[in-house]
């Protein structure tokens, strides 16, 4: 490196590249953070109070929708301040910090996700031993090593790349701090770190989304032995909104880690998808399309109509 200036500061390029657009962006991002806020605060809510939704699949659809509410906690505020200032520094603590807590909650997601078709398969594939293995303790455990999982790889990510110093400019080329974009400010040389996290993240990636398909394959082949096509009905029902959440946060995550180096375009922009339309999506795919969903939401509207009267 030519200059071996350390850092204690680092500049979020982000949005700066379209600055005619910015005031625009800040109003569509800021929308849909509201409502994946509320879509994910509404989820939890009706799972905490209607005591009918206090089973394993829908405590995991909470403990995601709480896993998804910090993960966007992480970077969405930053970057909608950063969409109305000029001043878009962030100190390299603060960077760190940031990246731990966004690299550790996707993680947390993805494992969520794979406990959720791992808890579909139970049920379906084991409809009888299903209520034993499955307890809202055995939940509450699974959560919590999703949890450690996730926060443990991002660790081991986060500490191989701020071991070392960094060396002007300081100038990250994107909206957060994205691990490809940081580790490339590194004063030693970073193509080898740069391999071994983005190993590590697409080794993660693509192990929980092939047991997630691993889980499918079971579960299809059980529910082609079901004689009636209402059973074979119901049984895909309760899948369906988690396999189409598990296609497009699988599909956009590929999009940013699995993209090779040599193919160009613009990260900033391609990272919007899996940090901002997959967490909106998300709680709308899974409400939507849950019949007990929508009979606990409008049992609440009940009760407050008759509260108000």
């Amino acid at each position: 490196r030519i200059n071996q200036t350390v850092l204690k500061e680092f500049i979020l390029v982000g949005f700066s590249a379209y600055p005619n657009v910015q005031a625009f962006l800040f109003v569509i991002f800021f929308c849909l953070y509201l409502f994946t806020l509320a879509g994910n605060l509404t989820i939890m809510g009706l799972t905490w109070v209607d005591r009918f939704l206090h089973t394993p699949m829908y405590l995991f659809l909470s403990a995601l929708s709480f896993s998804e509410t910090c993960y966007t906690l992480t970077i969405i505020p930053k970057m909608l301040a950063d969409l109305l200032s000029k001043s878009r520094g962030i100190s390299v603590t603060g960077c760190g910090l940031q990246m731990c807590f966004f690299l550790g909650l996707g993680g947390t997601n993805c494992i969520i996700l794979t406990l959720m078709g791992y808890d579909r398969f139970l049920a379906i594939c084991n409809p009888l031993r299903y209520p034993l293995l499955m307890t809202n303790v055995a939940c509450a455990q699974l959560v919590a090593s999703a949890w450690a999982g996730g926060f443990f790889v991002s660790l081991i990510e986060t500490v191989l790349i701020f071991r070392g110093s960094f060396c002007s400019p300081n100038l990250i080329k994107h909206f957060f701090c994205h691990m490809r974009a940081v580790v490339r400010l590194t004063c030693r040389d970073s193509d080898l770190t740069e391999f071994i996290v983005t190993v590590i993240s697409v080794s993660g990636l693509l192990g929980t989304f092939l047991l997630i398909l691993l889980t499918y394959v079971f579960i299809l082949s059980t529910v082609i032995r079901i004689p009636s096509a209402e059973g074979k009905q119901k049984a895909f029902s309760t899948c369906a909104s988690h396999l189409t959440v598990v296609i497009v946060h699988f599909g956009f995550a590929s999009i940013v880690y699995l993209k090779p180096e040599s193919s160009g375009g613009d990260d900033t922009l391609m990272a919007v998808p899996y940090t901002v339309i997959t967490p909106f999506l998300s709680p709308i795919i899974f409400s939507l399309r849950n019949k007990d969903m929508k009979q606990a939401f409008r049992k609440i509207m009940r009760k407050t109509d008759a509260l108000k009267k």
